[in-house]
């Protein structure tokens, strides 16, 4: 689920760029998302605290180092991303 809803925030972070550039309205592409990454970090953590229930170790050793990094790092290239739509709205 997380994979899907972390695919959606990309693509409307996308469309929210190419939008600003056209000087569109694209402020409910920004709000869809932010909504969905997180909607993403929502998801990934319940993964992760399902492993934790079902006692896979294993699994919890494999994927959260990798992943805490990356949804940090996809966190913040969406605000920044997203931001662009307001900034270049006040303009």
């Amino acid at each position: 689920m997380w994979i899907i809803s972390g695919a959606g925030a990309i693509i409307f972070a996308l469309l929210t760029v190419i939008w600003a550039v056209q000087n569109k309205d694209a402020r409910w592409f920004s709000y869809v998302s932010l909504s969905l990454t997180a909607l993403t970090l929502c998801a990934f953590y319940s993964n992760g605290a399902g492993r934790v229930v079902r006692e896979d170790w294993v699994g919890l050793i494999d994927i959260m180092p990798a992943m805490s990094k990356t949804l940090w790092t996809c966190t913040a290239a969406s605000i920044l991303i997203n931001s662009i739509a307001f900034v270049k709205k006040k303009k």
